[in-house]
């Protein structure tokens, strides 16, 4: 099964709020399915967004199943919730990237040739876990609108990776509001740096 196969099969198994199969229909339409996770790190490849987005829904679920999130931190969750916030988290990276090129020497041959590169293209700059809410708001909407806790989850996935100083208080007392903002934290770190890890 690719992951473009398995995003859409978790997708529709468990994502049932109205204007879902809207959103499903944009992404399809979008780059969403080809497009990298990155520049240069975590899943800088074509489908490196798809793959990033199941690593992270699959590292969330890991990290919820443990009995001490849900007796101890109250993380329970229904799995419409936890899809929603692990496999759309990055929706705001499509259509996102560009390929452009640039020279680099050849390994092999000593010589400069062109090579692509991706590069982005910013055209809607709201920010990053903002602008997945944003992107999330326009077909989830009314009754069927994003909880509370999805959107602060979604909003803070970088957690303190993201952000100035200024932000420092505003993320913290957010990761402490909202635990699923927290979890799926965790679950974007996993699988960034040790499943997916950089260029390097």
């Amino acid at each position: 099964m690719s992951a473009k196969e398995e995003f859409i099969t978790i997708y529709k198994q468990n994502i049932k709020r109205e204007g879902a199969d809207k959103l499903l229909e944009f992404l399809e339409k979008s780059d969403f399915f080809t497009a990298p996770s990155s520049t240069r790190f975590h899943g800088s490849y074509e489908g490196g967004l798809v793959q990033h987005s199941l690593n992270v829904y699959h590292c969330l679920k890991d990290y919820l199943s443990r009995p001490r999130t849900k007796e101890l931190y109250g993380m329970d969750y229904s799995e419409e919730t936890i899809a929603i916030v692990a496999l759309l988290h990055d929706v705001c990276k499509v259509n996102f990237y560009t390929v452009e090129m640039r020279n680099k020497k050849s390994d092999a041959t000593g010589q400069w040739e062109k090579v692509p590169y991706y590069a982005i293209n910013d055209t809607l700059p709201y920010g990053h876990g903002e602008k997945s809410v944003y992107i999330l708001s326009g077909y989830f909407y009314g009754e069927n609108r994003l909880t509370r806790e999805e959107a602060f989850a979604i909003r803070y996935h970088m957690g303190f990776s993201y952000g100035g100083t200024e932000e420092r208080n505003s993320i913290g007392r957010a990761l402490e509001m909202y635990p699923l903002a927290l979890a799926l934290n965790v679950a974007d770190m996993e699988a960034s740096y040790y499943m997916e890890g950089s260029e390097k």
